[in-house]
């Protein structure tokens, strides 16, 4: 005997095939993402801390021509910065220096002062992104 699927049951079927599917066909669709970094501590092993305040994130990208300074200075934000291309040199005091290159990613100092140069032959451009609060400097420079 050959049993008809209508009704109620065959309508109860195929929504759980649906559902069963659902999951596999978003995972498949969805872009690949790559990691860049991902941490809880600054380059020079600060924890990180977010300013009291309302959140406001800011997003820049940064020019520095070869041979420019940014001066000494500090962040009162953390700051996740990704080179897009170039060289600079960051000085960190007695933590040290460190250079980054193109396609490097990073989470720079933010409470300790330091100061960086283009020390590449070629425009360095960084795309920086500041974890702020309204009111809240995200840069300050160090006299």
């Amino acid at each position: 005997m050959i049993r008809e699927w209508n009704g109620p049951m065959r309508t109860l079927l195929l929504s759980a095939l649906i559902l069963a599917t659902t999951p596999v066909l978003a995972r498949d669709t969805y872009p690949p993402v790559e990691v860049l970094l991902q941490t809880g501590k600054s380059v020079i092993g600060e924890p990180l801390e977010y300013p009291e305040g309302k959140a406001q994130i800011t997003m820049a990208i940064v020019t520095m021509q070869p041979g420019q300074k940014t001066g000494w200075h500090r962040h009162e934000a953390p700051l996740a910065a990704y080179m897009l291309e170039g060289e600079i040199t960051v000085d960190y005091g007695d933590a040290g220096t460190k250079t980054y290159k193109t396609g490097d990613a990073l989470v720079e100092a933010f409470r300790s002062p330091h100061a960086g140069v283009n020390s590449g032959e070629d425009i360095a451009r960084i795309l920086a992104v500041f974890a702020g609060a309204e009111g809240v400097s995200n840069t300050v420079a160090e006299e």
